[in-house]
């Protein structure tokens, strides 16, 4: 199947990219074909994040979307910053970035369903459950397009194993969100990373609860750092209260932490236990539970964003605003700004097979966008230096250099560099869930309602069986039992003296976790069967 464009991912960058392609065709009376793939059962399905979203790239994309019955229904109304130790909260002044007058509490997901079916009305052609596994190039090496994975089993009456489909296009825009599968292998053929820090992620795990009457305040915004993380480790707390007595909570860790031991799932279930926090949670229930990386390296981590015929949009390329805790804008606009760089070398009659759009990364430094992460870039890395020095320089650098200090911090090491042995860190107790505040990984799981196809090959492949043992076990006491969310990995056998690593994809939630924060980086995320996955709701 031939496009002018194909766009791999249906989340925010991906639609408002198919979008502002369309838009440009219609105000210049050109036709352009658009086709986008989603990994996911539907647009939404594998779509996490808190999510307050600043409501002015609707009014670039599209200027009459209060008309259009779009999900943005609860303004962000008060904003809470608090510092908490285990016992007490500290109200802390808020940070001028997490100011959030005049912005929407939403459900991504939903949003990305609702910017899904503007895009299908301007023309463009949508697949959900089709999963790209693989970059198709012409013989000179510029990107041809791509081809999707296996079909599966029952779907559409396909048999197991049958091969998917190629879709070549003129040109390819990668929108596959944090440590997309495919973008890894573009960034290593182009070297897109030479002359970029190293990315740093962190990993966010997100419950949707449905609260009492009582409890709930429309609007409520509130974030929180410290317990129960210690001064070393970046993280944070957003509890977010949407309509219809839902709250919103989650839990974000970055990911070059160093203790094998810690958790990012436990430590969450054991903030909600807070005495600041836990009765907002009393007599309700739990609706949906997931987890997703996200990319917080910030404009100094970014790749090059263009190569012969493709270009990185969104969080596939790092264009979250960590200190804003806000990504889906930025991504949007990156994907604007993309579609209009590759519009106009379409319609270039002199632009050759597997062009370049150069104007993309051009566009990107006299935009917004850009001045908004330049102004950010030094926050997170001060992180490294410990929370107190870190909130002490982040005040400095936002209120006596207001983002345009003479120097610039970088990110060193990449995150599975970071990780200590075993032998230097103290394990961590974590308590038992108590089934009504505090779950184990297993009933999470359940409730993020993912499936894979069971006689699907395991999309989580090892570079080296060997490495998990002798390895991770005997360095670093199997780190990857902590740092997935999802349970999916287990060491059995230790008992009988033949341990192994026990790898059960069917838990994967699609989060990446693995693929990033692996000591020696031998865990590798292929894509799986297209459908499967988790399947968020309201989420």
């Amino acid at each position: 199947m031939e496009y002018d464009v194909v766009i791999v991912g249906g989340g925010p960058s991906g639609l408002a990219a198919a979008i502002r392609l369309k838009q440009l065709a219609a105000e210049k009376q050109q036709e352009i074909s658009v086709c986008l793939l989603e990994k996911g059962s539907e647009i939404g399905a594998h779509i996490l994040s808190g999510a307050v979203i600043e409501p002015h790239i609707l009014d670039e994309l599209i200027p009459d979307w209060k008309n259009k019955d779009a999900p943005l229904k609860t303004q962000a109304g008060k904003d809470r910053f608090l510092l908490l130790t285990e016992t007490e909260s500290i109200q802390m002044p808020t940070p001028p970035q997490m100011h959030n007058h005049g912005n929407y509490i939403v459900s991504l997901g939903n949003f990305c369903r609702w910017l899904g079916q503007e895009a299908e009305a301007l023309g463009v052609e949508i697949y959900p459950g089709f999963a790209a596994a693989e970059v198709l190039y012409h013989e000179d090496g510029s990107v041809k397009g791509v081809a999707t994975g296996n079909v599966g089993t029952g779907k559409n009456g396909d048999l197991p194993g049958e091969p998917g489909m190629e879709l070549w296009a003129r040109q390819t825009i990668f929108a596959e969100g944090c440590r997309g599968s495919l973008t890894k292998t573009l960034l290593e053929r182009f070297q897109l990373t030479d002359g970029a820090d190293p990315q740093t992620f962190g990993i966010g795990i997100k419950e949707l609860w449905e609260v009492k009457p009582e409890h709930h305040q429309p609007g409520s915004v509130t974030h929180t750092v410290g317990w129960p993380l210690d001064t070393a480790t970046y993280g944070g707390s957003f509890l977010y209260h949407l309509e219809d007595n839902l709250v919103a909570v989650g839990f974000v860790v970055g990911l070059d932490y160093q203790n094998p031991y810690l958790s990012p799932f436990e430590e969450f279930q054991r903030f909600k236990t807070h005495p600041a926090i836990k009765g907002v949670f009393e007599g309700g229930r739990r609706v949906s539970y997931g987890a997703r990386a996200l990319a917080e390296g910030g404009i100094q981590s970014l790749p090059k964003l263009t190569f012969p015929g493709g270009a990185l949009v969104g969080d596939t390329a790092g264009f979250l605003n960590v200190p804003k805790i806000k990504g889906t804008h930025t991504a949007m606009k990156s994907a604007m700004l993309a579609a209009e760089a590759i519009f106009e070398l379409l319609a270039d009659p002199a632009q050759q097979q597997g062009g370049e759009a150069k104007a993309y990364s051009a566009k990107f430094k006299q935009s917004w966008l850009f001045d908004e992460l330049y102004k950010v870039r030094n926050i997170r890395p001060s992180f490294r230096w410990g929370l107190w020095p870190a909130m002490i320089f982040s005040a400095l650098d936002t209120f006596v250099f207001r983002g345009r200090a003479p120097w610039t911090l970088h990110h060193k090491h990449a995150d599975n560099e970071s990780l200590k042995q075993a032998c230097e860190c103290s394990p961590i107790n974590y308590p038992k869930p108590d089934g009504v505040l505090t779950f184990d990984r297993l009933s999470s799981v359940f409730i993020s309602n993912v499936n894979h196809s069971e006689d699907q090959p395991a999309h989580l492949k090892l570079k080296d069986p060997a490495t998990p043992i002798e390895v991770n076990l005997a360095l670093y006491d199997a780190p990857e039992q902590r740092y997935c969310p999802a349970g999916v990995y287990e060491i059995v056998g230790q008992d009988e003296g033949a341990p192994r690593l026990q790898i059960n994809a069917q838990n994967c939630v699609h989060c990446k976790t693995c693929d990033i924060k692996d000591p020696t980086q031998n865990i590798t995320w292929v894509t799986p069967e297209g459908g499967g996955g988790p399947n968020y709701p309201n989420m």
